[in-house]
């Protein structure tokens, strides 16, 4: 098999593109110039190209906290290109969400001795017998996404809502959505990774009674965290929907419930304990 040089792409390549992409967004918040915007978004493509073909050629499994947080932040990236060129180019989007982008790669090359097998054809998770593995995995990397949309604007609230509270000039800050959209996007991300999410502990739950029916199996830090998770989430759906809870207190509930996040994809699965990843 003819091996391509784009296989030689590592972390250091989106990795350091994120990060001089986030340098230019903030340089553009203080020195305003049409090239840093230019500069910052051609880094940003970049970064996701080079992270789009190492997860093409390495088939990182959503089963192991290295790929569920480099498929996250994968995701999380083209989030970032949609925001910022198309939907929020206005605003300061770039400043919010790159630095969760970052964070993710950061965090995942901790767990990258996880991932020292050579790539395969095929990902041993999308072969015919882990089909259920598969979809558990997808709709827990689906809810994170929805989890961590939920953590941006929640950041993004936290900040605007203490500029109105100080009676700050809008034309003298960084330029924000108001707190009605943040707080729209925020329960929007709410319902849309609850549902998610709960299809996830269901086919998860199924598998480990079936599959991996040991009792440590269910107090292992994977699944602890992850059935929190969704405590949380309820106790949001039940906040916003049944009693007058102010914004901050949603909004501090939904980054409490990204750091169970990431303590949940942080942890050792279940399923994948003691076999290669």
């Amino acid at each position: 098999m003819t091996v391509s040089p784009l296989q030689g792409i590592t972390h250091a390549c989106f990795g350091l593109s994120y990060l001089l992409a986030f340098a230019l967004e903030l340089a553009r918040l203080f020195w305003p110039r049409t090239g840093w915007r230019v500069a910052a978004l051609g880094l940003g493509l970049a970064g996701v190209f080079a992270h789009t073909l190492y997860i093409y050629f390495h088939h990182p499994s959503p089963a192991t906290p290295y790929g569920s947080l480099l498929l996250l932040a994968w995701v999380l990236a083209l989030f970032y290109l949609y925001g910022t060129t198309v939907r929020y180019a206005r605003q300061a989007w770039a400043v919010f969400v790159l630095p969760v982008v970052i964070g993710l790669v950061g965090l995942s090359l901790a767990f990258a001795a996880t991932a020292d097998a050579p790539p395969l054809d095929v990902p041993a998770w999308l072969t015919g017998e882990h089909f259920w593995g598969t979809v558990h995995g997808a709709l827990i990397l689906l809810a994170s996404v929805g989890v961590s949309v939920g953590f941006l604007a929640s950041v993004m609230y936290l900040v605007q809502a203490r500029r109105v509270r100080n009676k700050v000039n809008p034309a003298r800050v960084v330029p924000l959505l108001s707190l009605e959209r943040l707080e729209t996007m925020n329960r929007r991300a709410v319902n849309v990774a609850f549902p998610l999410l709960t299809a996830g502990l269901l086919v998860g739950s199924l598998l480990l009674k079936t599959e991996h029916g040991a009792p440590e199996t269910w107090l292992s830090v994977k699944v602890l965290s992850t059935a929190g998770l969704w405590v949380v989430f309820l106790v949001l759906l039940y906040l916003r929907y049944a009693t007058n809870v102010p914004g901050r207190r949603l909004a501090v509930l939904s980054i409490v419930a990204f750091g169970l996040l990431l303590v949940a994809l942080a942890a050792a699965h279940p399923f994948v304990v003691g076999e290669a990843r």
